[in-house]
């Protein structure tokens, strides 16, 4: 294991997706994902979009109740094999205790799911604890906010194409803004970066 941080291998397709496989998530979690992640949760987490569950299983390490949620049942399946309390289910489905989460995790460019990060974290908030935070990985800065499809590899199996969001740092503020959140805390750990969102109160 190293320092570094362990993204997505990424392939251009012909028809323009780009492949992301399963497995790069299926390593130990690196400093990186500690710092940005681990370290700062402290009640109930949970973990959108876990793949196979190296964050949620390292909160319980820590003795944080976590849940990690996704919607492919192979990385569900890894993430319970590795100690993870995993479930198969969309964020935008019911969701076990809404309202309730301290901490929601986007880790891995989860920003992306849906394709539509406004609605991504609008509903979101609707999963929250009064007090509650999300803890957002975004790109660096420069990147602004843009479309693009995927495709997930799990084994030889590759998906069809679904669209993803791209986020970056310089772009969140205006995304968090539609979804009445603001930055509350950006973290950097080598080339990663993660924000902290928390609800705006009307004064």
């Amino acid at each position: 294991m190293t320092d570094e941080a362990i993204g997505p291998v990424e392939l251009d397709c012909l028809d323009g997706a780009r492949i992301v496989r399963l497995d790069q998530w299926a390593s130990e979690p690196n400093r990186a994902d500690v710092e940005l992640f681990v370290e700062p949760c402290i009640g109930p987490t949970l973990d959108v979009g876990c793949g196979p569950g190296r964050l949620t299983a390292a909160l319980i390490d820590r003795q944080i109740m976590a849940v990690g949620i996704d919607v492919a049942e192979d990385a569900v399946r890894l993430a319970r094999e590795r100690g993870a309390q995993a479930i198969r289910r969309d964020v935008f489905a019911d969701v076990p205790g809404e309202q309730h989460w301290q901490h929601v995790l986007l880790a891995d460019g989860n920003i992306g799911i849906g394709g539509d990060p406004a609605a991504l974290l609008t509903r979101i908030q609707e999963l929250l604890a009064p007090d509650g935070q999300i803890i957002v990985e975004v790109a660096e800065h420069g990147v602004g906010s843009y479309l693009e499809l995927h495709r997930l590899q799990i084994g030889e199996t590759i998906s069809a194409p679904f669209p993803w969001a791209v986020v970056g740092m310089d772009a969140i503020v205006d995304v968090a803004d539609k979804s009445g959140l603001y930055v509350a805390e950006t973290r950097t750990s080598g080339t990663r970066h993660a924000v902290t969102l928390v609800r705006c109160f009307e004064d």
